[in-house]
């Protein structure tokens, strides 16, 4: 018997689209991905999606700053023992944070995905790791748990933020080293502090340029002698006095503390054997984001980048009917939490009246 929905991928997008299938009686079953299988650690593709790395969400809408005690216990009443468990660390012990705080990314997850079970959502921990969609019902092959048919299906997978690979930068992840200025550039530890940005690009320059507002200086590091940014881009990063631009440098290393987090970056010349350390609090990355389709097989079309394709203006179908995308698997340019979220809603919405255009209620 086919699945009237399968929905793949676990993050704000993947969440709201099960919740909103879910409220509509379409039975959506989540294949969210293995906790367990190394390279989604690797990858940074473990269920919960990207905002299961951050530390303090402050920009999600209805979650102001609230009591340690109050999220306790509402993580507490709204979560199986089992899930409390594991994002108890987060209000519970003696060095949790005492008084008023912004939720926590793991947090949010874990309240979005049971949400969704609440309202009867199938979940299977699982990796797909293969898709045939040139027949349907839809055929997905998952690593452990068998194969799945789908009348419907919706793309969540999201995108994944690249990194350069140093033993150092996965050691101060969410703990100075981040992907995300927007997400994280106003948290108190970056606030009126020096700061890195690793990329000539335009989203470095966008990147660098958000964080002006809050750091005391912004070190842009940059491995030729010139921007690739467009020229209005980089005449913008070029006149902001705020930004220093670091020439010919990689970044060598991510100095900090277990206790501080980051604390320094040491760069490394590409024209000699210079090195240099900057006193900063945080290390930004900006070299790009890689969309999590390769499971895809290439059977949807995708922009050079490898984002799918929304053919239909404001709509979340893909070149193949039936087969839906949302959150950020399908969006390079906004890749926020809310929007992910949005557009979950949507490609509920579209998934639910193409079902009943074709008879399945």
């Amino acid at each position: 018997m086919s699945e009237k929905v399968v929905i793949i991928g676990s993050g704000p997008a993947g969440w709201t689209a099960a919740i909103y299938c879910a409220r509509a009686n379409l039975q959506p079953l989540v294949i969210e991905g293995s906790a367990t299988w190394d390279a989604n650690r690797v990858n940074g593709t473990l269920p919960l999606g990207q905002l299961n790395l951050t530390t303090e969400v402050e920009n999600f809408p209805a979650w102001p700053f609230a009591d340690n005690s109050a999220f306790n216990q509402l993580l507490k009443s709204a979560l199986p023992p089992d899930r409390f468990a594991n994002v108890a660390h987060y209000s519970e012990g003696k060095k949790v944070h005492q008084g008023k705080r912004a939720a926590y990314g793991p947090e949010l997850m874990e309240l979005m995905r049971q949400q969704a079970a609440s309202f009867g959502t199938r979940i299977v921990t699982d990796d797909v790791v293969k898709v045939e969609l040139g027949k349907h019902p839809f055929k997905l092959t998952t690593r452990d748990s068998g194969a799945f048919d789908a009348l419907a299906l919706i793309i969540a997978t999201g995108a994944r933020a690249n990194y350069l690979g140093l033993p150092s930068e996965d050691r101060y992840k969410n703990n100075g080293v981040t992907a995300c200025a927007v997400c994280d550039g106003a948290l108190p530890r970056f606030r009126n502090k020096p700061l890195v940005v690793i990329g000539g690009g335009d989203s470095a320059v966008e990147e660098a340029t958000y964080l002006t507002k809050f750091a005391s200086q912004v070190h842009m590091v940059v491995r030729r002698n010139e921007l690739r940014a467009s020229k209005i881009m980089a005449q913008r990063a070029l006149e902001n006095p705020k930004i220093t631009m670091k020439w010919n440098r990689t970044l060598d290393e991510v100095i900090g503390t277990e206790q501080s987090g980051v604390t320094a970056a040491r760069l490394k010349s590409t024209i000699d054997d210079g090195t240099e350390t900057l006193d900063v609090t945080g290390v930004f990355l900006a070299i790009g984001h890689t969309p999590n389709t390769d499971f895809l097989g290439g059977q949807l079309q995708t922009d050079p980048k490898g984002y799918i394709i929304w053919p239909k203006s404001h709509r979340t179908d893909t070149s193949i009917e039936g087969v839906f995308a949302a959150g950020d698997v399908a969006d390079s340019y906004y890749r926020q939490a809310v929007t992910a979220a949005g557009s979950g809603c949507q490609s509920a919405l579209d998934a639910e009246r193409w079902l009943a255009d074709k008879g399945h209620h």
